[in-house]
């Protein structure tokens, strides 16, 4: 029998037997001009193909891939501490030159999203409490790797501002609701649509009496959880400890205390499957893969057909050609924590570490991930063209369960989830 572990879980805790209330604040946003914001939000800039990179920093002198790729104006590639101080530089530019100009008064900003396939996401831009992370107000459902958390962290330090919000959500809340309703019905500041055919939409919302509102509200939830941004909020933290110690005369009101946040409620958030793809059978023939498998789940061949998982404990493999179902043979497999029930996390305790040897999922080469609409069809062709030996689908991991993860102070395998939606760099500017 199987039986996963964890060790050391952090123990539950009850914010409510301590009062502890989130704090959820407006702030000055640096924004691009209502005429020049289409052309300066980016995705994050990792997500471009090096054409696709050059292609708009060679012809939209407007865009924020000008700041954070600063080696672009010398034709060289720039790396580590020289290249933040470049891009404090681009960014002071493009402040200089009124691209950016940061509104006068401490602002919600209601942000709409409304993606190709018609879902609609609305939530509100604003400070978060780097103080609620730490007392777990603010929970997270992701390990974080500590050089990623420092690097970024000097990255805000020297740079000075934050242009991508963490994601948070929290549960539906009638108040809040019924303002970014309200709001929506007049103009809003910013609508533009991309390249993905996303549109985009803000609204500054300044009015003292809705802001109060919205504070109270955020007050009466006593637990947000991350939905994306991990490292982002980690670094935000670790930043926060810096410049405290070093200030003689922290209140606790200054801006490094606060981090920029897009808060969503549960109801609009997706989340999607990751999908995971083996370059090996780590020296087992098929048969005897197949073989193996069968101690712990139940196999059916479904033949060439595209096989997809409909439910929990089950998944799709495709391996030579052919699409298997498998399905996890309970009685081999114990549940001890919301972690255990967790799709990932029985994939990598009873296949990917156990049978083909990848026990480190952040850094083997050997395992790579696919997520989206078409992932299955791109794993059979990957496969099929000897990229890959083999590939698993899942079922999307559900709120609830992400949720329970963090409740019991646990992790999630990375890349067990693919969660939108996915704002882009430089609409709201959150500066240190």
């Amino acid at each position: 029998m199987i039986i996963a572990k964890v060790e050391d879980p952090k123990k539950l805790q009850n914010n409510s037997q301590h009062n502890i209330l989130a704090k959820i604040i407006p702030f000055k946003a640096v924004r691009p001009t209502r005429d020049k914001v289409s052309l300066v939000a980016s995705r994050s800039h990792q997500t471009y193909t090096q054409v696709e990179r050059e292609a708009r920093l060679d012809y939209n002198p407007f865009s924020f891939l000008h700041i954070v790729n600063p080696g672009y104006k010398y034709e060289r590639e720039i790396k580590g501490k020289e290249s933040y101080k470049l891009v404090k530089n681009r960014y002071s530019e493009f402040k200089e030159n009124n691209i950016f100009i940061q509104d006068n008064i401490p602002s919600y900003y209601i942000y709409k999203i409304v993606d190709r396939d018609k879902n609609v996401y609305n939530g509100i831009i604003a400070a978060a409490s780097v103080d609620d992370y730490e007392k777990d107000i603010i929970k997270k459902h992701e390990s974080t790797i500590e050089y990623r958390e420092n690097i970024f962290k000097d990255y805000l330090n020297i740079v000075g501002f934050n242009a991508e919000p963490v994601l948070l959500t929290y549960p539906d809340n009638k108040i809040i609701n019924q303002i970014i309703t309200e709001t929506q019905q007049i103009r809003p500041e910013f609508e533009f649509t991309t390249t993905y055919r996303d549109t985009h939409y803000l609204w500054k919302l300044e009015d003292l009496q809705n802001i109060n509102k919205i504070k109270s509200a955020f007050k009466s939830i006593s637990t947000i959880y991350i939905a994306d941004g991990h490292h982002r909020l980690a670094s935000s933290s670790l930043l926060a400890k810096d410049l405290k110690s070093q200030n003689k005369t922290h209140t606790g009101n200054e801006s490094y205390n606060f981090f920029m946040s897009y808060l969503i409620p549960e109801s609009d958030l997706r989340i999607y499957e990751f999908n995971r793809m083996i370059k090996d059978l780590n020296g087992l023939s098929k048969e005897e893969f197949l073989i193996q498998l069968d101690t712990i789940y139940r196999i059916e061949n479904r033949g060439t057909n595209l096989y997809k998982p409909t439910k929990k404990h089950h998944f799709s493999m495709y391996l030579d050609g052919e699409f298997y179902s498998l399905y996890l043979r309970k009685s081999n497999y114990k549940f001890e924590n919301s972690l255990d029930q967790l799709d990932t996390q029985i994939l990598y305790k009873t296949i990917l570490e156990p049978l083909l040897g990848i026990s480190n999922l952040r850094n083997n080469k050997r395992i790579e991930y696919s997520h989206g609409k078409n992932s299955l069809i791109n794993i059979k062709s990957a496969i099929d063209n000897n990229e890959f030996v083999v590939g698993f689908g899942l079922v999307p991991i559900s709120i609830n369960e992400m949720k329970s993860i963090a409740d019991e102070g646990l992790t999630m395998p990375p890349k067990s989830t693919s969660i939108e939606p996915k704002l882009r760099s430089g609409v709201t500017i959150y500066e240190y």
